[in-house]
């Protein structure tokens, strides 16, 4: 799910669409969720509030302290329909999960991807962008360049794999340790 926090606070109040927002952790200490906006105004990830409390609000952003009880909802619901489409599922964290499809054509694959991210956004009014690939880790970087794409980017081949992995910098590459990637 893109943006997870800020898209639930979305769908019940849509005049955030198109706006900065930030979701706070719970004691509104720190900086847990930011819209596509928020996030090109270089509010960083994790950082604490008050720190970036000028820029917020000499940028108009919309604060907003978590709400776990409805994203925990949420992410049911999309997980739900996740269930729909895959029976083996892995649901990964609150907005993320793997599905494991049997071989099928990259182009079947492809359009169920869409179909997956229509159905969820038509019944949850969730955005998700879906990476298609052999593995987790491949899924997970073809999952990054479809949020900057279309929603939907397949990393099949071992030419486009071997094309894609030399434009990833070693840290981007989920699961590698802050010691893996400085040894690597």
């Amino acid at each position: 799910c893109n943006n997870f926090y800020v898209s639930c606070e979305r769908v019940f109040s849509p005049r955030l669409q198109k706006k900065a927002v930030v979701v706070l952790s719970n004691n509104d200490g720190c900086i847990i969720a930011r819209s596509n906006e928020a996030k090109q105004l270089s509010i960083p990830m994790g950082d604490p509030f008050f720190k970036h409390k000028e820029k917020i609000k000499k940028n108009n952003l919309e604060v907003y302290s978590s709400n776990y009880s409805l994203y925990a909802d949420m992410s049911n619901r999309v997980m739900s329909l996740l269930a729909d489409f895959c029976q083996d599922i892995e649901i990964y964290s609150i907005d993320e999960a793997f599905l494991k499809f049997d071989l099928i054509s990259e182009k079947a694959l492809e359009e169920k991807a869409y179909e997956i991210r229509q159905k969820i956004f038509q019944f949850t009014g969730i955005p998700v962008s879906i990476g298609l690939a052999r593995t987790k880790t491949l899924a997970k970087l073809a999952n990054k360049i479809a949020k900057k794409n279309t929603g939907v980017f397949l990393v099949f081949g071992e030419k486009k794999i071997n094309e894609i992995l030399k434009k990833t910098k070693i840290e981007d590459l989920w699961g590698l340790s802050f010691r893996s990637q400085n040894k690597l």
